[in-house]
């Protein structure tokens, strides 16, 4: 382990709140559907092995239920907005202002992901977990290109080198309202996405935390063009990072962890990986920021993983990094640095090829 990581989070139990309510999860692992999977790709007239990762997709898929019972309903892209305390050290070249633009933008249906949604039928709620300015007027409700949740905890969070970027009970609360999102949502594929500034240094943070890998390897934001180009910048911004992790090192478990370096955006997104993999609904994940999310909702439910779906691998060093400590082999390797859940919609149609090899018995 390198010198001043945190053990990884399995090493170290920690209590969890009293108040959090985690729903129950339950591990898909299944050898007989594995074998079953087999039988079908075979009437492709195709070795099964010949199908590699795409071939692992639909044996993960007929796990989570039999292909017989996934509904015909559109998949949920859920977009988690909020702004983060620690964009006032610098870590961001954007103004916190950019969430809510970026938010009104989704709303009016200006955005690629918008274009994409469309494109693949997929219907798209943002969620306002904790923006830290007011939203301006927005389109009518029967114009509007995406609906929009109002489930805010508070206006962004703290900065973390001041003290807690939010407190445990108002992580609670976050974990919480995730779940409560998509409990009253309709579908069986749930995709997440985010927006909000900053935030790439609160996933930094908590991979360090959670899976004991050094800062300054979290925190390389294929910045590798930062490092290069303004060293003395990424400096600085690691700097703050390594004075905020110092500041909260007694903050070990999933939730602390959460609360003291996270953001309501995180938090949101892992109450929506416990909600849905309760319910057997299969999850795409999009950014460093979900990858984030994923470690703490593993850390408090660790068959979340079994429903858990990672679209892409960014450009970015440290979801690199996170997707290893995940275990988990990304769909696309696209070198993008994109939010909001645009990766999530870029893989969806290789989900529908999985699912539909699936159904080639019958054909």
């Amino acid at each position: 382990m390198a010198s001043g990581a945190l053990p990884p989070l399995r090493s170290r139990v920690t209590a969890l709140p009293p108040d959090l309510v985690l729903p129950p999860v339950a591990q898909t692992r299944n050898s007989a559907i594995d074998s079953m999977v087999g039988e079908q790709l075979l009437v492709t007239e195709q070795p099964a092995h010949a199908f590699g990762r795409i071939g692992d997709l639909a044996r993960q898929i007929a796990r989570i239920r039999p292909i017989a019972e996934w509904s015909d309903k559109p998949p949920q892209l859920l977009v988690f907005a909020a702004d983060h305390g620690l964009a006032d050290e610098g870590l961001s070249d954007e103004p916190q202002t950019t969430t809510v633009q970026r938010v009104v933008d989704l709303l009016a249906g200006r955005t690629s992901v918008n274009r994409l949604a469309h494109q693949h039928g997929v219907a798209v709620t943002v969620v306002d977990a904790g923006l830290g300015h007011a939203l301006p007027a927005l389109p009518a409700a029967d114009t509007a290109q995406a609906s929009l949740q109002l489930r805010k905890i508070a206006y962004g969070t703290r900065n973390p080198r001041l003290g807690p970027a939010m407190s445990v009970p108002q992580a609670v609360a976050a974990l919480h309202a995730g779940m409560d999102v998509v409990r009253h949502l309709p579908g069986d594929v749930l995709l997440l996405g985010d927006s909000a500034v900053a935030n790439e240094g609160s996933a930094a943070l908590l991979l360090s935390r959670l899976c004991g890998v050094p800062l300054s390897d979290a925190y390389a934001p294929g910045m590798l063009q930062m490092m290069e180009t303004d060293p003395v910048l990424w400096q600085k911004r690691l700097d703050a990072l390594l004075a905020v992790g110092t500041r909260h090192r007694h903050a070990v478990g999933p939730v602390a962890a959460l609360a003291a370096l996270g953001g309501y955006e995180i938090a949101m997104m892992a109450g929506a990986m416990l909600q849905a993999a309760s319910q057997r609904r299969l999850v795409l994940v999009d950014s460093m920021a979900g990858g984030a999310a994923a470690l703490v909702a593993r850390g408090l439910m660790p068959a979340v993983g079994d429903y858990l779906v990672f679209a892409q691998r960014s450009a970015e060093t440290g979801h690199r990094l996170m997707l290893i400590h995940l275990q988990a082999q990304p769909l696309l390797d696209l070198d993008m640095r994109v939010e909001q859940g645009l990766g999530c919609l870029l893989a969806w149609p290789l989900v529908q090829a999985a699912r539909g090899l699936l159904g080639a018995k019958g054909q």
